[in-house]
């Protein structure tokens, strides 16, 4: 009972979290580690929970959503699916032992580029951004999200923010949908490759859509700020706790 408290309460809130501002796999993968799942297989588990939550999000924002500069909706589309097909093999073939050394540095790594993301762009910013420079960066983070869920969000918040994006509800909505996308390409080769804990995926699926819906309706009443601070404090704490754990 304690488990499936854990795993619900987990679950809703990272729903909440990624419509918001992403970082809900900083909190689904250490609950379904602390459970004692192995890390590859709670990485799988708890993307495939948190595919209806990015989809409830979505539609929660559907009427801010749009591209960045560079990029036209059909090319993110297509973008999103490939990155997320090369980073969902690349977990397949990653031994646990070598999965759970880089964790940390993971969540480290999205948590600094979301906090530094606005000045990252300031510092970077030429112009408009070419539709090359906007390609190549989305398929990286989009294989980023295949391998590894945790803080997609966030590194898909500061490239929208590099490609000079600045409505945050506009980025939020597009941040969703190109989690949605990956996502599910990535879910379907998780399955195939057999990582994936249906019992205890299906049921975080339904508390991370009621989160997911929720938290893009009550985001649009908060103040960015407040939002991106909550995040970066979030994965400071998940990544300090798997070094931890190390």
């Amino acid at each position: 009972m304690f488990d499936t408290a854990l795993l619900l309460g987990a679950a809703f809130v990272a729903g909440a979290l990624n419509a918001v501002a992403g970082g809900g796999s900083f909190l689904t993968l250490p609950a379904l580690v602390f459970t004692g799942v192995p890390p590859v297989v709670a990485n799988a588990t708890g993307t495939v929970a948190l595919l209806p939550g990015y989809l409830a999000g979505a539609w929660g924002f559907r009427e801010d959503t749009a591209p960045p500069p560079g990029l036209s909706m059909r090319r993110l589309l297509v973008l999103s699916v490939l990155g997320g097909a090369a980073g969902a093999l690349l977990l397949l073939v990653t031994p646990e032992a070598t999965f759970r050394r880089v964790v940390p540095w993971l969540l480290l790594a999205a948590t600094a580029l979301f906090a530094f993301g606005p000045k990252l762009r300031q510092a970077l910013s030429g112009g408009t951004p070419s539709t090359a420079r906007a390609t190549a960066g989305l398929l990286a983070v989009a294989a980023y999200g295949g391998y590894f869920n945790g803080g997609l969000g966030i590194l898909l918040l500061a490239l929208f923010g590099l490609l000079g994006q600045t409505h945050l509800h506009a980025m939020n909505g597009l941040k969703n949908l190109v989690s949605a996308v990956l996502t599910g390409i990535a879910v379907a080769l998780y399955a195939a490759g057999g990582v994936v804990l249906w019992p205890q995926a299906l049921l975080m699926m339904v508390a991370a859509t009621a989160g997911g819906y929720a938290g893009a309706r009550v985001a649009r009443r908060i103040p960015a700020a407040w939002l991106r601070w909550g995040i970066v404090a979030t994965g400071l704490v998940m990544a300090a706790l798997f070094f931890w754990r190390q």
